[in-house]
């Protein structure tokens, strides 16, 4: 797609969490134009009624009302909705459709419209000549870009690993475990070893390690904060450091958005950011891999406008030159 015309972009599904990142996100990137925002429930609202630092940002208003004269169209709903969506409206051909839900990452389609999976540091190539692209789970990023190296070297043994998600992980709709007064100064497990995302993460793994059956066992965490994704996986490996390290940064070179530190992170370093950082340790015969992320970023709404740029035959990184919040 040629770069001296703004691509046309709708998102649907514009009043949660990842349509309002995406919604920030559209609004400061240098090639697209936002000719949509759709909720049914918001209608004729300005954006800025449901996400409040819109306010001086733009005087657009949320439509009922769906339009194929765009280039590509984000589905910002809940899981189950997007295959709803598309059963029910009639979307041109043309249109180009990224999914942020789980209904199309196992190889699903609807009608004529088949789906890639969206991990690009996994097949960027693929999601190059994609129509439609299914965007991966957030905690599923963070796990692969772990241990994506691995399958790829063949060295991926059974995997244990923990993840810590803030509550923006648990979408906008309130519910008993996303109260500020439960969430504060507190912590639970939830899905243990049964989360939907192991999935994707396992049909991810297989593509580049195929004779790969052993478990990945997962615990996932609730975490007092708002934002950002902590994983920490380990395995026995017989890989030194050094070469666990080498291993790593050969395997995302040439990625822009995946990073392997030789010192150690924390969570502040990724958030509002599209990046996934990732720590490695040797302790006795266990590598151990650290991999952040913002959940809402390169977990969901960051993520997919990378899938867009790369669709669309644009700088992987355009509009996602974003800064981070250290402090």
């Amino acid at each position: 797609m040629a770069n001296d015309k703004k691509i046309r972009a709708g998102i649907v599904g514009g009043a949660g969490y990842t349509g309002g990142e995406m919604i920030r996100l559209l609004l400061n990137h240098p090639d697209v134009s936002i000719s949509f925002v759709h909720s049914r429930s918001n209608a004729g609202n300005p954006l800025y009624a449901v996400h409040a630092d819109l306010l001086g940002e733009t005087e657009r208003s949320f439509t009922a009302e769906l339009s194929n004269d765009i280039d590509v169209m984000f589905l910002c709903l809940g899981h189950g909705e997007s295959r709803k969506f598309l059963e029910a409206t009639p979307v041109a051909p043309h249109v180009k459709i990224i999914d942020l839900s789980q209904d199309f990452r196992l190889g699903e389609s609807v009608g004529e419209r088949e789906f890639v999976y969206g991990l690009p540091e996994l097949q960027r190539e693929k999601i190059k000549t994609a129509s439609n692209i299914a965007n991966p789970g957030c905690f599923a990023t963070a796990i692969q870009l772990g241990i994506l190296p691995l399958a790829k070297a063949g060295l991926l043994k059974e995997v244990h690993t923990t993840g810590i998600t803030g509550s923006t992980g648990a979408g906008q709709s309130l519910q008993a475990t996303s109260h500020f007064t439960w969430r504060a100064n507190n912590m639970s497990t939830y899905k243990v070893l049964n989360h939907q995302h192991l999935k994707e993460i396992r049909r991810s793994l297989q593509q580049l390690q195929p004779g790969f059956a052993e478990e990945v066992n997962f615990v996932p965490v609730r975490g007092d904060f708002p934002r950002g994704i902590w994983v920490t996986s380990y395995l026995q490996s017989d890989l030194t450091l050094e070469a666990a390290v080498q291993l790593y940064k050969d395997f995302y070179a040439g990625h822009p958005f995946t990073h392997v530190s030789d010192k150690q992170i924390d969570l502040k370093q990724v958030v509002n950011t599209n990046k996934v950082l990732i720590q490695l340790e040797k302790v006795g015969n266990k590598l151990v891999i650290h991999s952040i992320e913002d959940n809402l970023l390169k977990g969901a709404s960051g993520q997919a406008v990378q899938n867009m740029n790369i669709m669309c035959g644009l700088d992987e990184t355009a509009g996602l030159k974003l800064k981070s919040i250290v402090f």
